[in-house]
């Protein structure tokens, strides 16, 4: 039976390491970002390694009305897979980022995904099948100042599936969210100890949708930290530890090169 997958976020890094992936399970995909060219250049790689079918979606979703578009756009097609990806960060002060870009922030990583989620969900349960894999971050647990927005966001989407994969128990859709932490991709730049690749990722994700776990941390190591942050250290302690990382980062981002 053909199967169809959203990936949104999907043109480098983690989504199109789950590109590849899906594609290698044969199944037919549909990405999403905001570079239609980037996009364009991974529907070709994913067409001739793995024959199947590619449709790309140039589209800003941090747009109100883009989850509307999307819908529209693949009006028609019955999706098994979504895989809500699509993500931005901004490492510095609230006062420092202002309220656009703040906005843009959660209107992307938090209501884009929620509304796309309500947008093919319907249709999932309608045919008792599906799933839906929402990428949170280890960053959902802990409050991080410096990275207040996407810290914040991201604690949306890890409460938002988990309540979600409750809702879907016995449906026959299956609901997770995948948490990393670091991960070699544009978004985070930088060397350091741990960081894990976008194929990790994949494979985690893979694993995941093959689990019953209604959230799951990407690699041992961050699992252990989610663990220490959210379950043994005060949330003020565990915020502040984190705060002076990503207050290290901005500092080095600013500094001139």
């Amino acid at each position: 039976m053909t199967r169809n997958g959203i990936i949104t976020g999907a043109g480098t890094g983690i989504g199109a390491a789950i590109a590849d992936r899906l594609a290698a399970d044969g199944t037919n995909l549909i990405l999403v970002a905001r570079d239609g060219a980037r996009l364009d250049e991974t529907a070709r790689r994913l067409r001739a390694a793995h024959g199947i079918e590619v449709r790309t979606v140039p589209l800003d979703l941090s747009r109100p009305d883009a989850a509307a578009e999307l819908e529209k756009h693949l009006a028609g097609t019955d999706i098994d897979v979504l895989v809500n990806n699509a993500a931005v960060a901004h490492v510095g002060t609230v006062a420092d980022a202002g309220p656009d870009r703040i906005r843009a922030t959660v209107d992307l990583n938090a209501t884009a995904l929620a509304e796309i989620t309500a947008r093919f969900l319907p249709a999932m349960l309608a045919r008792g099948r599906g799933a839906i894999v929402n990428i949170a971050s280890t960053a959902a647990y802990t409050p991080a100042p410096w990275n207040a927005a996407y810290a914040a966001s991201k604690a949306f989407v890890l409460s938002y599936t988990r309540a979600l994969a409750i809702e879907t128990e016995g449906t026959g859709v299956r609901v997770v969210a995948v948490s990393p932490g670091a991960v070699e991709t544009p978004m985070n730049p930088g060397h350091f100890r741990g960081k894990r690749s976008p194929e990790q990722v994949a494979d985690t994700v893979v694993a995941a949708l093959r689990g019953r776990a209604p959230a799951v941390v990407d690699g041992r190591l961050y699992a252990a930290q989610v663990f220490v942050f959210s379950r043994i250290l005060p949330t003020r302690t565990g915020a502040r530890m984190i705060g002076r990382f990503f207050a290290r980062a901005a500092r080095k981002s600013a500094a001139p090169q």
